[in-house]
């Protein structure tokens, strides 16, 4: 057998190891994996290597993976509301206007750093800087299990109308007009039953994976062939499948393949420019500027009556530059709008971002709890329905956690005890679905200290933690215990360490559900199996 072609060279495997040892050291220290990719690109970018073409196809196969996942969850109705379109579109004209004017006024000080700058490379610096990193957001939401919160769904909604600026950006910038053909992509919710019928008739297993890779490459090429934004090619083939029963599980199979060439993408990132000591500075002072950015996002959405805490996890998931800016800044370089030395400070910026903006996310709810009695005072009088204070009037058994271990949790216990069943999820899916199956359930996220200091917990005797982190689980232990809750706390575990913990917060019974499972499993059988016993003896005595 020959293995050949197993063989690479001592330089790839030297980059492979330094990326895997600097994104172990930054999940140690507590930040994302990904800046320590970042590190890796500086580092080699330092030591005179330079992108390569194998390295940007991985690289934009993340990317393209990415947004299709993101279709595969997105309801389009939402990017309707005026927090999403309406906050994108305020937040990014300002964003604009104010860093447009800004440079083009620095042009007239001697600062080297603006001695070339007119008006039209002003506008272009500022509209590359007004995005937000959509890679960043979905890999920091998804580490925190939170893509379905109000909170997240907004910081997305808000994201891909900034992509569509983009898409329509690079369309005109480039003079890449697309074809006639373009037209015919309007007919793409025709063949939806077909692509509806091949996802049942592949199952699982391989085949799903080789189909849902297909549609998301597939997806992006066509868009590409008629001179579209390949993707918002991903994008929209996702958003095709968004409504099947499988779009869930093609997520997850696609999760470890989009982590894995996202790596490539962070990695690139770091070798995109050989930085300069005015570059780093100038880098510095852009990265200061975010948080003008953030006020402006958070002064925005607090207008469109959100709550202060939506607005303010929204607006730190929003808290960096975007590797969009690089495209814009790449088509201006090429089209000589602006130079070089520019690509490599928003290159920088876009990396320092990064570094603050992890840890910031990863103790975003710390930070709320915190300053929350400050932030408060700020939101509007009024609030959307969805964020309506959590009514559990006549309920004495909360379910907290509608995914498939809360459902079957709640089915079961209105059973038994009909009426007096409240369910309760953060996600606004798992949320709405029940709702239209007439199940008695709220919105609320428990991470949220204003839900459990506004909750009355007097007539409630039982509480399921159905969550599915395990620092939600503990938080809401510690939550109810802080209530002076005297009922019965259940929850759930996935490893034994975490069981210990959870009973020593205060968790009257804790069920591992990958050890218990085949317990219940057997309950279930043996209950099935009794019933059948009592009907065959009554139809015996019947004869």
């Amino acid at each position: 057998m020959d293995l050949s072609w197993l063989v690479i060279s001592l330089a790839e495997t030297g980059w492979l190891i330094a990326t895997f040892f600097l994104g172990l050291l930054a999940y140690k220290i507590g930040l994302p994996p990904m800046v320590g990719f970042l590190g890796v690109g500086f580092i080699l970018n330092a030591y005179g290597h330079e992108s390569t073409h194998a390295l940007r196809e991985i690289a934009d196969l993340g990317v393209t993976l990415m947004l299709f996942t993101i279709g595969l969850k997105l309801d389009v109705k939402s990017l309707l509301r005026v927090q999403i379109w309406g906050v994108a579109s305020a937040h990014m004209l300002i964003t604009i206007i104010v860093y447009a004017g800004l440079f083009f006024a620095l042009s007239f000080t001697g600062l080297s750093s603006f001695a070339d700058i007119d008006l039209w490379t002003a506008i272009l610096i500022a509209f590359s800087l007004s995005f937000s990193s959509t890679v960043f957001a979905v890999k920091v939401l998804e580490g925190k299990n939170e893509m379905g919160a109000l909170y997240a769904q907004i910081a997305i909604g808000i994201l891909i109308v900034q992509d569509i600026f983009a898409v329509i950006f690079l369309t005109a910038s480039t003079g890449k007009v697309p074809s006639m053909w373009a037209l015919a992509l309007l007919g793409l919710p025709l063949i939806r039953p077909v692509l509806y019928k091949l996802m049942d008739e592949v199952k699982h297993g391989e085949l799903l994976v080789l189909y849902s890779l297909l549609l998301a490459v597939g997806g992006a090429a066509l868009f590409e062939i008629v001179g579209m934004k390949a993707d918002l090619g991903a994008l929209i083939f996702g958003v095709l499948l968004a409504s099947h029963s499988k779009a869930s599980e093609v997520s997850k199979t696609l999760y470890n393949f989009k982590d894995l060439f996202l790596v490539g993408f962070f990695v690139n990132i770091g070798l995109s420019g050989d930085p300069t000591i005015d570059n780093v500075i100038m880098a510095g002072v852009l990265s200061i500027f975010m948080l003008a950015k953030v006020i402006l996002f958070f002064w925005l959405l607090i207008k469109t009556h959100l709550r202060a805490r939506t607005a303010f996890l929204s607006s730190l998931s929003l808290a960096n530059y975007s590797e969009f800016g690089l495209i814009v800044g790449a088509i201006g370089v090429s089209n000589g709008w602006m130079s070089n030395e520019w690509l490599i400070t928003i290159a920088i910026a876009l990396a320092m971002t990064f570094v603050i903006a992890s840890p910031v996310n990863a103790a975003a709810h710390d930070l709320y709890a915190r300053y929350s009695s400050k932030i408060r005072h700020l939101q509007a009088a009024t609030r959307l329905k969805d964020e309506l204070p959590v009514d559990i009037s006549g309920a004495s058994i909360l379910v907290f956690g509608m995914g498939r271990i809360g459902s079957g949790v709640y089915s079961d216990l209105n059973y038994h005890f009909p009426g007096k069943v409240k369910g309760i999820d953060f996600d606004t899916g798992v949320f709405t679905e029940h709702k239209a199956n007439k199940r008695n359930v709220a919105y609320a996220d428990v991470m949220d200290k204003d839900f459990w200091g506004k909750i009355n917990l007097t007539n409630v005797s039982m509480v399921f933690l159905n969550l599915p982190d395990f620092e939600k689980n503990l938080f809401s232990v510690k939550q109810l215990k802080e209530k002076g809750f005297q009922g019965q706390i259940s929850a759930i575990a996935l490893y034994d360490s975490e069981i210990s913990l959870l009973k020593e917060a205060g968790a009257a019974a804790v069920y591992n559900f990958y050890s218990e499972a085949g317990i219940g499993f057997a309950e279930h059988v043996r209950h099935n199996l009794m019933n059948v016993e009592r009907r065959d003896k009554r139809e015996s005595s019947a004869e």
